[in-house]
């Protein structure tokens, strides 16, 4: 299949590429999965997944090397993470072969939705896990579907590696207890009406702070926090209710062992960010989005510029894509040759 797409125009939106994995688990096990060309479910009106949110999903990339290939960043730690996410839902778990069966079978067979080496873009991979059948009551789903589906994908963030501002929300992101550290869908519906607010005041997204005091960043909308201090450390939040990123973990490994900088999971006052001369989100979608300043009531902070990222930013988001893309060797395990 032909595409027409202009790669130097991606955006962050749904393309209907030809082919998704299906697989569907019922009587105890997965059956074989396939891949097909309709793009809708057929479901019924009682599944769980629709009454009572028992449904999760990831987020990868496929990225295209300057020889041609194609690579996969770090896949087993999606498939990790989604069986994290099964098991607080009381879902079935996907077995990590079986997920990377599926992203692989997907990236090689729309191989030509690959945006080419050198665009920035990416060719965006979303596994989806939902329950089926019939089932009004509130209880665990008699059948499951496990999906991926892909499609190609420019900046996150219009703009790309430049500075964006954010604004502290009253809003919490997710319960102390509750389904934070897993990617849940309600975590981001919740987060609809905050978002709308922030960008209605001119911001990228919101800061969520902890929910138990209200006084340490967790999330930058859908993306983890990290920042650069004086003293050469790479911060981020450390919470129950904080979604472990994968790009953040990667983040922190690099810091310390590629950039020599020393990594911190910590607590992150919102009242002490003259601490930092540079922050930023980070996360699969947004890569790293250097933070120009956070409002916070009334208080405006900037970081190192509104305007230009800050050196260590740019080192980590070289480093990162570097090795996403095959131009920097990578650690071990990190990266996955599709084609």
């Amino acid at each position: 299949m032909e595409n027409k797409i202009n790669w130097d125009e991606l955006g962050f939106s749904y393309i209907k590429t030809p082919w998704r994995f299906l697989a569907k688990w019922s009587d105890g096990h997965w059956q074989p999965g396939v891949l097909t060309e309709e793009n809708q479910l057929t479901i019924s009106e009682a599944s769980t997944a629709l009454h009572y949110g028992q449904q999760c999903f990831e987020g990868l990339k496929a990225y295209r090397r300057k020889d041609g290939g194609v690579n996969l960043f770090r896949p087993d730690q999606n498939s990790q993470r989604l069986n994290r996410s099964a098991q607080r839902l009381y879902m079935p778990e996907v077995p990590e072969d079986l997920f990377i069966e599926a992203v692989t079978a997907v990236v090689k067979a729309n191989e030509a939705f690959v945006p080419p080496y050198g665009t920035g873009g990416t060719l965006y991979i979303r596994p989806l896990l939902i329950g089926v059948g019939d089932m009004i009551g509130v209880q665990p789903a008699p059948e499951f579907i496990f999906t991926v589906f892909c499609m190609p994908v420019g900046p996150y963030f219009k703009g790309g590696l430049t500075p964006t501002n954010f604004i502290v929300s009253d809003y919490d992101r997710a319960a102390p207890n509750g389904t934070g550290a897993i990617k849940v869908g309600g975590n981001y519906a919740a987060s609809l009406l905050p978002g709308k607010e922030a960008h209605a005041k001119n911001f990228s997204d919101c800061i969520y702070l902890d929910p138990q005091t209200h006084t340490k960043i967790e999330e930058v909308g859908s993306a983890n926090f990290f920042g650069i201090t004086a003293d050469n450390e790479f911060v981020t939040p450390i919470s129950p209710s904080i979604l472990p990123s994968i790009t953040k973990y990667s983040l922190l490994y690099l810091a310390e062992h590629h950039l020599g900088l020393t990594a911190i999971e910590g607590d992150v006052f919102i009242d002490q960010l003259d601490r930092f001369t540079e922050a930023g989100a980070c996360g699969t979608a947004a890569v790293i989005s250097p933070i120009g300043g956070i409002q916070n009531k009334e208080d405006f902070h900037v970081f190192f510029s509104e305007t230009e990222v800050g050196p260590v930013t740019k080192k980590l988001y070289d480093e990162l894509t570097g090795i996403q893309f095959g131009d920097v060797k990578a650690p071990e395990g990190w990266i996955l040759s599709v084609l």
